[in-house]
């Protein structure tokens, strides 16, 4: 069933995008089916293990469902020390 999600992109994720937001139509059940998906179309080489996923701005699991009308927030890793 094709879904009518916002994917908003911080860092990196934004960069590889050319936006920091979009909606886009896509057949997904899964945070890690719309990671999978917009991974490719992007460009991003990132593995899923080391980014992280909010669902209507509460962290989620990549495992967690995505329903039509959501907003998936998309954080590369973050760099540092």
């Amino acid at each position: 069933m094709t879904k009518r999600i916002t994917v908003r992109y911080f860092a990196g994720f934004r960069e590889k995008a050319g936006t920091d937001e979009e909606e886009v139509n896509i057949e997904v059940a899964t945070a890690g089916d719309v990671f999978a998906l917009l991974k490719h179309r992007h460009g991003s080489t990132e593995p899923l293990g080391h980014c992280k996923v909010a669902i209507n701005d509460e962290m989620a699991d990549w495992s967690s469902n995505v329903n039509d009308g959501d907003t998936v927030l998309l954080f590369p890793p973050v760099a540092g020390g």
